[in-house]
């Protein structure tokens, strides 16, 4: 009796053990446990998951800040930045698309508006694709609203030199007039290499002379720690590597 009483207590115990960790698995949050790609409004949930430490820094700026969500506590005296003209815009972070939405849609089938909804909406709730281009986590990285919104769609360009800076001491600037941005010289390699995933991974094709442009640019403005560990996070959250950053971060023994 005390023989079979010993038996079916390991296998009580054996079952508990076996149920808690069914238990366990399945109260986990699937997003931790199976990488995937996100529409937008997905990954920007994903954030938090990648930008901590120190990768809370704007992409335009090299502003560090707090949080992904409000309050973002942006640290404008440490990068040295200054409102151009929306102070309230100036005091969020949003998710800048390096190729953007616009140079995403553009000619998709889908690309128009229709039913009160603007070209990219439309993309968004008709093309399965463009919501899975729009939301790759590869392309997203944090910016200081304002510098987001006076980008908008204008295309990476370098005209000068000797910058005339527009926000406070960032280097960043943009040209209104000739529809183009110019980033910051350390952000510069990196903006190259997602150019050239978007283009492997989804067929964005470059023009020539962006082409030689970010080629430039990949070789002057080799990876960094930042970079590579931003691509580290991605693959555990997305489950793919840039194989533009990978390899080169590889060579580089920062990984």
């Amino acid at each position: 009796m005390r023989k079979n009483w010993k038996s079916h207590k390991g296998h009580f115990l054996a079952a508990f053990i076996l149920l808690w960790v069914v238990a366990f698995l399945f109260a986990r949050n699937p997003s931790e446990t199976s990488p995937k790609h996100y529409d937008f409004a997905h990954a920007k949930k994903q954030m938090d998951r990648i930008y901590y430490g120190d990768l809370r820094v704007t992409v335009y700026c090299g502003c560090p800040y707090e949080n992904n969500s409000k309050p973002y506590n942006i640290d404008f005296a440490a990068c040295g930045f200054a409102p151009r003209k929306n102070a309230n815009r100036a005091s969020r972070i949003e998710w800048e698309h390096v190729v953007t939405a616009h140079n995403i849609g553009l000619f998709r089938q889908c690309w128009h508006k229709e039913e009160g909804r603007s070209a990219r909406k439309n993309c968004e709730e008709t093309d399965p694709e463009f919501a899975i281009m729009e939301g790759d986590l590869h392309n997203l990285l944090p910016s200081i609203g304002e510098v987001n919104g006076d980008r908008s769609n204008f295309m990476f360009s370098q005209w000068t030199n000797d910058p005339r800076p527009m926000y406070g001491t960032c280097e960043s600037i943009v040209d209104f007039k000739d529809r183009k941005f110019q980033p910051r010289k350390e952000v510069r390699g990196m903006l190259a290499r997602i150019s050239f995933y978007m283009e492997k991974t989804y067929g964005i094709t470059l023009s020539k002379e962006k082409r030689r442009l970010f080629e430039a640019w990949d070789k002057l403005y080799p990876v960094n720690a930042w970079e590579c560990e931003r691509d580290t996070r991605i693959y555990k959250v997305q489950g793919d590597h840039n194989p533009f950053v990978y390899a080169k971060c590889r060579e580089a023994g920062l990984i």
